[in-house]
């Protein structure tokens, strides 16, 4: 393998090969001709030493082999430390201390813009962007080193020696106002099961925290599930009446205090989590000066950005 005879156009076309599975898409995208684009996957193959992208059988399309899924994964990771770096010029071009960019999981949208506005007044020399995805999506984002802090909650196992709990998180049923089980202290499991359950998509904490807690309750039993691919959605669909939604009590701070939700209350309720700050890009990197110092200024607030739920 030549590294050393490798270029950013070569890796840029292998990554929207992977994006597009069209050379076409691809030279478009990038401003390009088709054959040029043939021509720098070819050479990043001979470079590579082997086959990196492939033809559907059904022609339909290309797609990468597994030679090919390896070096993207390095070729993800060259763009986003240039990203980084060109953020990290442009700042300080402004008389600026850094560039940071502090991921997190949707379910933060709910407190994240506060926590950068208390970012920005406690260290006003740093650039501070806040960047907002599901859970699948934050998590790759890190393997990439798109970020250089993440909030999530529970993070992967790999990488729980980089995370400081910054406080709880916790989640729980919520039910329209009008619901028979809104007023009742317990619950019976049967008519709980018995509802239909809006539930988040694949990828998202929240839905893997539900699916655990209807494990809970009973292991063989599968409620009607209805998936939406938002907590606000969710909340309007449950204020319409089209179900029960388990979400972040963190997400519903205004609807509870205003009444259009209630929470169902009973044993094991609310289900209890933490939030998590992660540090660093990706295994062994070391976070910027900056990071640094966003880390500790976040760290030190002890989780008071946090909405104070009372229910």
């Amino acid at each position: 393998m030549r590294t050393d005879a490798m270029t950013l156009k070569q890796l840029r076309s292998l990554i929207s090969v992977a994006r597009t599975g069209s050379l076409t898409q691809t030279a478009r995208f990038l401003n390009q001709t088709p054959p040029t684009i043939h021509s720098q996957i070819k050479n990043l193959e001979v470079a590579a030493g082997q086959e990196l992208v492939s033809r559907a059988t059904d022609g339909s399309g290309f797609y990468l082999t597994r030679a090919g899924e390896a070096l993207l994964i390095a070729a993800h990771r060259i763009e986003a430390n240039l990203s980084h770096a060109e953020r990290q010029l442009q700042a300080l071009s402004q008389g600026m201390a850094g560039n940071v960019v502090l991921g997190t999981v949707s379910t933060a949208k709910y407190f994240a813009p506060r926590l950068v506005r208390l970012l920005q007044d406690a260290v006003p020399d740093i650039d501070v962007e806040l960047r907002v995805a599901n859970r699948s999506e934050v998590i790759a984002a890190i393997e990439r080193g798109e970020y250089d802090l993440a909030i999530m909650g529970r993070p992967p196992r790999s990488a729980m020696s980089r995370a400081v709990p910054l406080g709880p998180h916790p989640h729980g049923i919520v039910l329209p106002p009008d619901h028979p089980l809104a007023e009742q202290d317990g619950f019976d499991p049967n008519t709980l099961l018995a509802e239909t359950f809006l539930s988040r998509e694949d990828g998202s904490g929240t839905r893997i925290l539900m699916e655990r807690f209807i494990d809970r309750l009973a292991e063989s039993h599968r409620p009607k599930r209805v998936v939406m691919s938002s907590n606000e959605t969710i909340k309007q669909a449950v204020i319409a009446g089209l179900g029960v939604g388990f979400l972040s009590l963190h997400t519903i701070h205004d609807e509870l205090a205003q009444g259009r939700l209630k929470l169902l209350r009973g044993q094991g309720l609310p289900v209890m989590r933490h939030w998590y700050l992660m540090y660093g890009n990706e295994e062994g990197s070391e976070p910027s000066k900056a990071a640094r110092r966003c880390a500790k200024e976040i760290e030190s607030l002890n989780g008071t950005f946090l909405p104070q739920i009372s229910a």
